[in-house]
């Protein structure tokens, strides 16, 4: 049981938690946007580091909210200490996760692509219109050749 989740994930897990509440409700810091979402939180196995990967509504805070997070990183390790039951709590170092502006984007370019398609089938295009014709015709002519 123990190796199918292994302590780094409990601990990564936990400090999620804990961060998403203290960067809401205790850091005062005018730089780090309200808006920001802690996705995921990657710990180290020996425990000494703690990448924490987060997404923002507006990505034009970007800059201001990464040197935030950086001058704030000393004060949320402080007060994860008061809440982690470890004896030394990780370096927290902020990445900025681009996976959801890249899945927008994505998604974005998928939908343009399906949205092309569908309308080169639906013009009137003389070549579409005859071979609908012609499958037209040839569903009805096999009933009038018996007769």
């Amino acid at each position: 049981m123990a190796n199918d989740y292994p302590r780094s994930y409990r601990v990564a897990d936990q400090i999620q938690r804990e961060l998403s509440e203290l960067i809401r409700l205790e850091v005062k810091d005018p730089g780090v946007s309200k808006m920001l979402t802690i996705s995921s939180v990657d710990v180290s196995r020996d425990l000494s580091i703690a990448r924490v990967y987060y997404t923002l509504f507006d990505e034009e805070e970007l800059k201001t909210t990464q040197k935030g997070l950086t001058r704030s990183s000393g004060y949320l390790r402080r007060c994860l200490s008061r809440s982690l039951t470890l004896r030394s709590v990780p370096e927290l170092r902020f990445i900025y996760d681009d996976s959801i502006a890249q899945g927008n984007k994505m998604s974005a370019l998928i939908d343009n692509a399906v949205r092309s398609n569908s309308t080169a089938a639906d013009s009137d295009d003389p070549v579409v219109q005859s071979t609908s014709d012609q499958d037209a015709s040839s569903a009805a002519s096999p009933g009038d050749e018996n007769t």
